[in-house]
């Protein structure tokens, strides 16, 4: 029996796991009659807490896709959003749904909806900090800024809150606490919601301290049960507040059995093999393009990291003006990391939480070219068709090497080439141990970084 099996009918699947685990799914609404299977296989947790894990073909987070893809589905997301909340009809659904399931060059390059409309746009770390961007950059007027597992050392978290069944439970938000000390709408974008309790955690911190009307939950799936929906409806009573909810796919699961990650895991060791490495300082090159800041941050150890983030990646709070900058920025670069391409096969691999900037310059560095990222999230794995982490490496993360780090799906001679994007730059000491994983599998390694003489503010 294959590891992973899908019964399959218009409204109701069942997916094995492992021979040991069922998931039962029942559809209640598709708007847009996208098959399950084009948005998600599944794996296998390694977590007590949660044992199953829906992995996304669009997100790219644990499957390489073409990065336009993960932006389209920000931009489809934003889409539905104004149909079912506001009321409006883009004109930018059918568009994009071609784009998405015909891997049509389309790819909107400017924001859709309108001034009128300006939410506070929050995108949920580290799997949904690129869909939370994606979504954002479809507005003429908002702002938007991500949730974080990184602990700044100089400055306080405006509000913080738990994602109980994570590996890594704890949010903090370090945006300026003006964007939240507003009546303006609350758009929470996350890649899926199983129980909802994240959302409800994040919505009753804020709540606390920036009080408003209206929040809204955006995500490509939504599997809340009736129990679960209660707690929502619960919420807007005690509270005296709207839950606006914007999915793809909505329904119901029932999970059945424990998947047994004590065996062994499939993926074998290759020996070493001798690689290119190479070096790419993004601020050299274009010392006038990204902004970077001066927070430094705090290790697991308790060290303190003095290399500059990103200003603009959305840790920080970005305006629509910013983002107009940084495409622009992002274009730039884009075509100068197209010119450094060596092979045919480009896998482009952002790192944690530093996942949008990468998908959008990978979008821009010509064809066949691939995106995912590293993650927190221990996956068993298993070489097995339609299951979904069939290749893994874990690692030190070089920017905190008391934290592991994960990537999957990455088979041997599958790419000529990887850039590997870092938001700052990895100690080459640090690094070396994930270089040597990788380079088993993809011979020329082109580490990408962005901190030499970019600007500070």
């Amino acid at each position: 029996m294959r590891s992973h099996t899908l019964t399959y009918s218009k409204t109701k699947h069942s997916i094995q796991i492992l021979n040991s685990l069922t998931v039962d799914i029942h559809i209640t609404e598709n708007p847009y009659e996208l098959l399950p299977e084009d948005l998600f296989v599944m794996a296998a947790r390694i977590n007590k807490k949660r044992s199953f894990l829906f992995v996304s073909k669009v997100l790219g987070k644990h499957i390489p896709i073409d990065p336009k893809i993960g932006l389209l589905t920000g931009e489809l997301l934003a889409s539905r959003y104004m149909e079912k909340v506001k009321k409006v009809e883009t004109g930018k659904a059918a568009e994009l749904l071609s784009a998405i399931e015909n891997g049509t060059d389309f790819l909107n390059s400017s924001p859709f909806i309108d001034k009128d409309h300006n939410p506070v746009i929050i995108g949920f770390a580290e799997t949904a900090t690129a869909l939370g961007h994606a979504f954002f950059q479809s507005f003429k007027c908002a702002d938007y800024f991500h949730t974080t597992r990184e602990q700044l050392a100089n400055q306080n978290s405006v509000i913080t809150f738990e994602e109980e069944h994570s590996h890594a439970t704890s949010h903090r938000c370090y945006a300026d606490a003006d964007l939240l000390d507003n009546k303006r709408e609350i758009i929470l974008v996350d890649d899926e919601m199983t129980t909802g309790k994240t959302a409800i955690n994040i919505i009753r911190s804020i709540h606390e301290r920036f009080p408003r009307r209206m929040y809204t939950i955006v995500s490509i799936l939504d599997w809340r049960s009736p129990n679960d929906q209660i707690l929502f409806d619960d919420l807007e009573k005690e509270l005296g507040i709207i839950i606006n909810n914007v999915s793809l796919l909505k329904g119901e699961i029932d999970v059945n059995g424990t998947p047994d990650v004590n065996k062994g895991q499939s993926a074998g060791e290759l020996s070493g093999q001798t690689a290119q490495i190479s070096y790419i300082d993004i601020s050299k090159e274009f010392p006038e393009l990204l902004s970077r800041t001066n927070e430094p941050s705090v290790t697991l150890s308790g060290e303190i990291r003095s290399i500059p983030y990103l200003k603009d990646s959305g840790r920080f709070g970005l305006d629509a003006k910013r983002q107009a900058g940084l495409s622009v920025s992002l274009a730039e670069i884009g075509q100068s990391l197209s010119r450094k391409r060596d092979g045919r096969n480009t896998l482009c691999l952002g790192t944690g939480e530093f996942m949008y900037i990468p998908m959008k310059l990978a979008s821009l560095m010509g064809e066949s070219v691939k995106f995912h990222s590293t993650t927190r999230s221990p996956i068993f794995v298993r070489n097995d068709k339609d299951y979904g982490a069939q290749y893994g490496i874990s690692f030190e993360n070089p920017e905190d090497p008391e934290m592991a780090q994960y990537v999957y799906n990455i088979p041997d001679g599958c790419y000529d080439e990887v850039f590997l994007f870092f938001e700052r730059e990895p100690e080459k000491d640090f690094l070396m141990p994930f270089i040597n994983q990788l380079k088993k599998y993809i011979k020329n390694v082109k580490v990408v970084y962005f901190n030499g003489g970019g600007k500070n503010e």
